[in-house]
C-alpha cells in the first residue's frame, strides 16, 4: 500500500523461492540456538526457501559468528545470511563485551560486503527470557533475510536502469 501518490515505494517481499540463505549459529547456549534455528528454518521453508538452498554452520560462540558470516558473504553464494545465538547476562562485564562486539561485527560484515544479515543473537538477562523469545526471533530473522535479499536486488536493478 503506497503512502504517497507520486512517490514509488518498494513494498516488502517475503517469497523466498530461489533465494540462497546461509545461517550461522553459536553453539554456546545450544538449546536456545536450536530453538532459534528450528523456527528460522521452518519459516524459511514456509516462505518458499528450498532446503537445498540453505546452509547451516555452527561456531563456538557469538564472537565467532561475524568471521563465519564474512567468509560466507564473500563467497558470493548467498543472497542473505542469518546470525543466531544467545548471550545470557552473567555476573561479569563479559556480557556487554560479547553483546556489543558480536553486533558490531555483524553490522560491519553486512556493510563491507553488501550481503544482508538478520541478527538473531538474543541478549537477555536469563535463560527463561531467551526461551520466551527464541521462536519469534527465529521467524523474524527468516522474514528479514528474505525481505532484505529482495530489497537489495530491487535497488541494484533500479540503479542499473537509471
Amino acid at each position: 500500500m503506497a503512502r504517497y501518490d507520486d512517490i514509488e515505494e518498494l513494498e516488502p517481499e517475503h517469497n523466498g523461492a530461489g533465494l540462497r540463505i546461509g545461517i550461522v549459529m553459536a553453539r554456546f547456549s545450544v538449546d536456545i540456538g536450536d530453538g532459534l534455528l528450528s523456527s528460522c528454518t521452518a519459516a524459511l521453508v514456509k516462505h518458499g526457501v528450498a532446503k537445498k538452498d540453505m546452509r547451516i554452520v555452527t561456531v563456538p560462540g557469538a564472537l565467532e559468528i561475524p568471521l563465519a558470516l564474512k567468509a560466507m558473504a564473500i563467497s558470493g553464494q548467498y543472497d542473505a545470511l542469518v546470525a543466531l545465538g544467545a548471550v545470557i547476562r552473567g555476573e561479569t562485564y563479559h556480557f556487554e563485551i560479547v553483546s556489543n562486539e558480536s553486533a558490531r561485527g555483524i553490522t560491519d560484515v553486512q556493510l563491507e560486503t553488501g550481503v544482508p544479515i538478520a541478527n538473531g543473537i538474543l541478549t537477555t538477562e536469563n535463560d527463561a527470557q531467551a526461551e520466551v523469545r527464541m521462536a519469534q526471533k527465529g521467524l523474524d530473522c527468516a522474514l528479514a533475510a528474505i525481505e532484505m535479499a529482495h530489497l537489495l536486488k530491487r535497488l541494484k536493478l533500479a540503479a542499473e536502469n537509471l
